[in-house]
């Protein structure tokens, strides 16, 4: 760990009013609530039925077409 990296541990940590463990702790789990919930949302996209369909309408234009 670089040392800059380490005083703001301590420096946070003191501010906090907790150790560097529990803080490094307690962001690894925040990090894992997060990249779990992005986890479960994309799957939940990707199998996701959909139902893109026209009905013989033209489908929206985008960028500078739109215009």
């Amino acid at each position: 760990m670089e040392d800059s990296v380490a005083e703001w541990a301590r420096l946070e940590a003191a501010r906090r009013n907790t150790s560097v463990s529990r803080l490094v702790g307690e962001m690894l789990a925040e990090k894992m609530r997060h990249d779990d919930a992005y986890e479960r949302a994309l799957q939940d996209w990707v199998h996701r039925e959909r139902s893109w369909v026209s009905n013989g309408e033209p489908y929206p234009q985008r960028g500078e077409e739109a215009r």
